[in-house]
């Protein structure tokens, strides 16, 4: 997480704040002071909450909450100088806040990250209650169909917020997003400034870290959606099956009112059995990939499913058919290419009904949500001189099968892509990248992606012995050991006008993160710069680069 993301998230806070005391938040959370604290509780006045001493303003509560290698608590005296008024914090961190602050309050409780969501939706006055909120979990999609989502609920509510990978966006303030899900207190002080600035709806990405480390607490999604589970983050949840058990938590009662879930994987399909089982919630049980009977009625386990999906080579868009429980027959266009998008658009259009937008605007919605950054995102559209040059942030082994099998369809020349793999992430997807890209692929440009702290070149080595093991020869295979720019650049420099190359990994990430350090480095310009030189602007009105529209 960069710092100047999270500095620039501290601009998403409401105007007006009533405050409420901390004797109220003691009350009403169950929380103890120190009895040494000194002063009257009733009178200290609590106008916001924070997990981070360098996003407290004045008049916030500052939650030091324990962490992997240092406690929130060593920063507490930054955050009252910033001006927090009281600390929240575990036994542990009470004995070093007072060390160090002798008559600052402090409220105690054994597990701080799990109340720490609760009490800011009481300090935001539960701004989640005065809007139509829906949530997405899953390894792949999640901000695709978060997009498609803010798409459909802001042509229905007239404006919808959202807070996921890419940014968090309220009205017209949109910032840089440092992880996937904000910490509770920054995601309720966005939907307080939602409710402020009259917006009705929104759209948010929910992390399996997040679901564990309690940063939707306080929150009640009105619709949880799921696209998919995929072998990702095993270094934190060391199984598949803990993985699921983690998604799993926003289907209950106290997290969501209803469950829409893609069954399309055996994981899916276990956790709608499991939601359904257990009757907490209405569950609809979503489709998009053919099964063994076309037809995919609601009696072989699913409620709405997909038919008659088929790409535009020249628009790069998928039209497809909705069927629901009802008899509903729904035709909707995706303005992305491929089956996993349709699984998206899909997902994104059952969620939306079941939240209470009509179907035609959801479907007209749905099919101008265009130029989603870094998921396939068109940075040059073929159109006779000019091959096409996409950007995508499929960085999973099953992602990766996923978007090349999209983009095949969509070229009628050689496909190109450049990719490389994490460093201090799962390892054993290295080599599974490497096959699927020898396999699927005619033009292979490795590179690094996020070295972080291991060796690009070990990385790039677990990466290219799979891809050795679909091509020994190593035929149109290519190792850029400079810098990732420069693999982006061969791979346009590579693409023909019947071609295209398709950049992964990174998709909208605005650094690279290598030796310690955030670089500031995003795929889709430096392809623009390479789009550009390779195929020079010839007239005000002739084609056009860098367009996501074309």
């Amino acid at each position: 997480m960069s710092n100047q993301a999270y500095e620039s998230a501290a601009a998403l806070r409401p105007r007006s704040q009533a405050p409420t005391t901390l004797a109220e938040l003691a009350r009403k959370l169950d929380l103890h002071a120190l009895d040494d604290a000194g002063g009257d509780l009733s009178e200290v006045l609590v106008h916001g909450v924070s997990v981070d001493s360098g996003d407290v303003t004045r008049g916030e509560l500052f939650t030091a909450l324990p962490g992997f290698r240092r406690h929130g608590a060593d920063f507490a005296a930054q955050a009252v100088a910033a001006g927090a008024v009281a600390v929240l914090t575990d036994a542990d961190g009470a004995a070093r806040v007072r060390a160090a602050l002798p008559r600052v309050p402090v409220l105690v409780h054994p597990d701080p990250r799990q109340v720490v969501g609760p009490l800011a939706a009481v300090v935001y006055h539960h701004p989640g209650q005065h809007l139509v909120t829906t949530a997405v979990t899953g390894t792949n999609g999640k901000t695709t169909t978060s997009y498609f989502l803010q798409a459909i609920l802001a042509a229905h509510h007239g404006g919808c917020m959202i807070a996921g990978t890419v940014e968090l966006s309220v009205g017209s303030l949109s910032v840089e997003s440092p992880r996937t899900t904000v910490e509770a207190p920054v995601l309720q002080r966005m939907m307080a400034l939602a409710v402020e600035e009259g917006v009705g709806a929104a759209s948010l990405e929910a992390s399996s870290h997040a679901i564990v480390l309690h940063r939707l607490g306080g929150t009640r999604v009105d619709v949880a959606g799921f696209t998919n589970l995929q072998r990702d983050h095993l270094d934190f949840h060391h199984t598949m099956e803990e993985y699921l058990d983690a998604k799993a938590q926003l289907f209950t009662p106290e997290r969501a009112r209803h469950a829409v879930i893609c069954v399309d994987d055996r994981w899916g399909a276990a956790l709608a059995r499991r939601v359904a089982e257990a009757g907490a919630l209405e569950v609809d049980r979503v489709r998009a990939y053919p099964g063994p009977d076309p037809t995919l009625d609601p009696s072989q386990g699913t409620d709405w499913w997909v038919s008659d999906a088929a790409v535009s080579m020249t628009r790069a868009a998928t039209t497809f058919t909705l069927h629901g429980p009802d008899g509903e027959h729904i035709e909707a266009a995706c303005p992305l290419p491929g089956l996993v998008n349709v699984q998206n658009a899909a997902l994104a259009l059952v969620m939306a009904l079941r939240a209470g937008v009509p179907a035609d605007t959801a479907v007209h919605a749905l099919a101008h949500a265009h130029n989603i950054p870094g998921r396939m995102q068109r940075v040059c559209q073929r159109d006779g001189r000019r091959g096409t040059c996409i950007v995508d942030f499929a960085h999973t082994p099953e992602a990766m099968e996923l978007a090349l099998k999209a983009v095949r369809e969509i070229t009628p020349g050689r496909l190109i892509v450049v990719f490389g793999s994490d460093g201090d992430r799962d390892q054993g997807k290295r080599p599974m990248l490497g096959e699927v890209a020898a396999r699927l692929a005619d033009v292979l440009v490795v590179t690094d992606e996020n070295p972080r702290s291991e060796d690009p070149q070990l990385i790039r080595d677990a990466v290219l012995a799979g891809v050795r093991a679909v091509r020994p020869g190593m035929e149109d295979v290519e190792e850029v050991t400079t810098w990732r720019g420069d693999a982006v650049r061969r791979g346009v420099e590579l693409c023909g006008a019947q071609d295209t190359v398709i950049v992964t990994g990174k998709g909208h990430e605005p650094f690279l993160e290598a030796a310690g350090e955030f670089i500031r480095y995003n795929d889709a310009p430096v392809m623009r710069e390479a789009v550009e030189a390779k195929w020079p602007t010839v007239s005000e009105d002739g084609p056009r680069t860098g367009s996501e529209h074309d």
